[in-house]
């Protein structure tokens, strides 16, 4: 991989890391929200969206620090 495509990969992973961890936060805070409007179900399933949202930037942050590893 080319220097240009190893820094343009490893900014789009920082940013897609940050943007999902607002996406997850935003989830929560809505399942919050709802719950205590009685819509336990809904609520279940955007609490479930923000864990796999976090289980994804997890696997991004291990590509980004295998990128990292590899430059040295």
């Amino acid at each position: 991989m080319s220097n240009d495509d190893r820094l343009k990969l490893s900014t789009i992973l920082h940013y897609w890391i940050d943007h999902n961890k607002e996406h997850s936060q935003e989830f929560r805070e809505w399942a919050d929200k709802i719950a205590r409007l009685g819509e336990i179900e809904a609520a279940k399933e955007l609490e479930q969206a923000a864990g796999e949202m976090d289980k994804a930037s997890k696997s991004l942050s291990r590509a980004l620090t295998i990128l990292k590893e590899e430059e040295q």
